[in-house]
């Protein structure tokens, strides 16, 4: 490991996780089983199933990413949803259809927003992870940027999908959030129960029989500008599972999809009109060499998406619904989760 680099050609491939910055990419794959080898790698899992496996050579001590003029944000008139809120409200009383004839629980409801980048030769990803560092701390922020594979990635993440150290996994399930504590709800706790019992379920396939444990169940966490409610469930992973097992029997996580995780991707499917592409997948590293690894969920995530010849920055935002949803009130958390995170990408948050 090396000392703190000079600062990075705008598009060299890097990624910054952990006060660690990696450089010199040396391979990049979609084969999940490389992460049982060696190095260290980054790891961005669409939503859709997506999988890109990078191998750096290089690491380097990087306390926080620069605040440089590389980033130029959207104008904040220039944002567009997926679905609007009449859509969306109609989507959460679709769910609840769904959980009166009994096909299920809980699902998970998102929009994705889209605003045009005004400077193509701005669009530095590591800047805007800068900002919001500084305007939006979260415990699992950080980078990829590895442009010739289409994957510019700066995430904002609270949430643990999956830190493995050894042969321990766990898992940090959100669900339930407000302004304050005073804002969760009786359905805040019942939704995440619900959920630490699928990200059971889930680890269950992967991890030794009766290993699978909860330490911690519906702790409020404090973030910036809102609350969480958080809970940690572990197990002790299975000598024969590996990374194409682990994946497998968890992805994607089941606090973005709903409970049962089948028939909540179906409904998802139907309703939802955009692909969440990062949003909601799997972010974060792995270091094989040390049998240790963290992967968020990818909530307050945005990426660049190049598809069409033009930086376009897109940022996901969604709730869970159950049958004490309230449709006004989810679609006023999806705005509560964007406000914040959409105004420092913007240029607009006042600190």
């Amino acid at each position: 490991m090396s000392g703190r680099t000079a600062q990075l050609s705008p598009d060299q491939p890097m990624a910054r996780f952990g006060g660690l910055l990696a450089t010199g990419l040396s391979e990049v794959t979609s084969d999940p089983a490389a992460l049982d080898s060696a190095g260290f790698w980054a790891v961005a899992y669409d939503f859709e199933g997506r999988l890109v496996c990078a191998r750096f050579d290089e690491l380097h001590p990087d306390l926080a990413p620069p605040r440089t003029d590389r980033w130029l944000g959207p104008s904040p008139d220039a944002w567009h949803s997926s679905l609007d809120r009449t859509a969306y409200t109609a989507g959460v009383r679709r769910i609840r259809e769904h959980i009166a004839a009994g096909e299920v629980y809980q699902a998970n409801l998102c929009r994705v927003l889209s605003a045009p980048l005004p400077d193509p030769e701005r669009t530095d990803i590591d800047a805007l992870t800068g900002l919001l560092a500084h305007g939006n701390p979260a415990p699992y922020a950080g980078t990829i940027r590895l442009p010739s594979h289409g994957v510019e990635i700066a995430t904002a993440s609270p949430e643990l999908f999956l830190r493995r150290a050894g042969d321990t996994v766990s898992s940090g399930p959100i669900k339930g959030t407000g302004r304050t504590e005073h804002d969760l709800l009786e359905k805040d706790h019942a939704e995440n129960v619900m959920i630490v019992d699928l990200v059971r379920n889930d680890l269950g396939r992967v991890c030794e029989t009766g290993s699978v444990t909860v330490p911690d169940l519906c702790v409020v966490e404090k973030h910036p500008g809102l609350v969480h409610l958080v809970s940690t469930v572990q197990g002790t992973l299975r000598a024969d599972a590996g990374w194409p097992g682990l994946l497998a029997g968890t992805f994607p996580p089941g606090s973005v999809t709903g409970a049962p995780k089948s028939s909540a991707l179906r409904i998802i499917e139907a309703l939802e009109t955009s692909p969440r592409g990062p949003y909601c997948g799997a972010v974060g590293w792995v270091d094989a060499d040390r049998g240790e690894a963290e992967l968020a969920v990818g909530i307050r995530t945005f990426w660049i998406d190049r598809s069409d010849g033009r930086p376009v920055l897109r940022f996901g935002t969604g709730a869970g619904i159950t049958w004490g949803s309230d449709p006004e009130r989810e679609w006023d958390e999806t705005e509560l989760k964007a406000s914040r995170l959409v105004a420092i990408a913007s240029g607009t948050h006042v600190y």
